[in-house]
């Protein structure tokens, strides 16, 4: 059904739903409109809410994902990555290469 249909169909609904419950509520011509007016304009408002709910939540599902471009930058992700692991382990080698050097000179001036 179209969203405009089931706007239709509800604000239908409501107007004979208005009409019914104004009969059986009020005693003159005036509340009978009042309340056939509030009833249908409720059920319109209430179909439009509806109407907007369904159509964000079915736009939302159906979308174009650029998996392509998203694997590229993965890729340049995990090369970065790797390159900067690489330096953190040269720098530690060098660290663990000085502290050696430098343990072994305090041994000699022990000595």
């Amino acid at each position: 059904m179209l969203g405009e249909n089931f706007v239709y169909f509800f604000t239908v609904g409501g107007f004979f739903i208005g009409i019914i419950f104004g009969i059986l509520k009020s005693f003159d011509a005036e509340g009978l409109f009042v309340y056939t007016f509030f009833i249908t304009t409720f059920f319109y408002l209430f179909s439009h809410i509806v109407i907007a709910l369904y159509y964000k939540t079915i736009t939302g599902k159906v979308y174009f994902f650029p998996k392509e471009l998203h694997e590229k930058d993965l890729d340049l992700f995990v090369k970065e990555i790797n390159k900067r692991e690489k330096m953190i382990d040269s720098a530690c080698k060098i660290t663990d290469i000085a502290i050696n050097i430098n343990s072994n000179d305090m041994v000699g001036v022990k000595s």
